[in-house]
């Protein structure tokens, strides 16, 4: 089963928030992001960036917050979409361009994983792909607690995991990806 790399919403902007002191999770979250994309790129096989584009907000094609953080640049032939949506299938053509190239399977890397991660990650799980997801590749961070006070960004992630693991994606490290691929 051909399988292609998603990227998502790898942009400065997340990494303004984290410069600016955001609790976040997974530190070393940027370093994973870039041996992913190196395995995908050393393999041969497809990487889809997916970045967000939202009037009104700072992540904007074209303004120094929407432009890729350097462990993601998009490389020449890898496809660039843009959303104004959460999830990466939401108006962007990736699932033509996926199913077009044969994939049937995807592994989901970036930001932020309890929001366009996780519309994502669900919508694919819909359509009827395979979701391969490193946990140690998503960007997640601090939330308000709907009751007061805040969420942690691991406890976010931890809970992000645990939905979408229960029934929308095999959950791995990103130290596992080569070989769950492989079997």
């Amino acid at each position: 089963m051909a399988t292609a790399l998603v990227c998502i919403d790898m942009q400065m902007g997340m990494a303004e928030r984290i410069a600016a002191g955001r609790e976040q999770a997974n530190p070393q979250v940027e370093a994973h992001v870039a041996a992913l994309l190196a395995l995908f790129r050393a393999k041969g096989w497809p990487v889809v960036h997916v970045h967000h584009d939202e009037e009104g907000t700072p992540f904007r094609r074209g303004l120094p917050a929407g432009a890729a953080m350097p462990c993601a640049l998009p490389l020449a032939g890898e496809a660039v979409l843009w959303k104004s949506r959460s999830s990466a299938f939401a108006g962007t053509g990736l699932e033509a361009l996926l199913r077009g190239a044969g994939v049937g399977r995807i592994v989901v890397i970036g930001a932020v994983a309890a929001f366009c991660v996780t519309s994502t990650v669900r919508a694919a799980s819909d359509l009827g792909f395979e979701v391969v997801l490193p946990g140690d590749a998503l960007l997640a961070f601090d939330l308000p607690a709907h009751d007061g006070g805040r969420l942690g960004a691991d406890v976010v992630l931890r809970v992000t995991l645990s939905l979408l693991g229960a029934d929308f994606a095999r959950l791995v490290t990103a130290d596992q990806v080569e070989g769950v691929l492989a079997a």
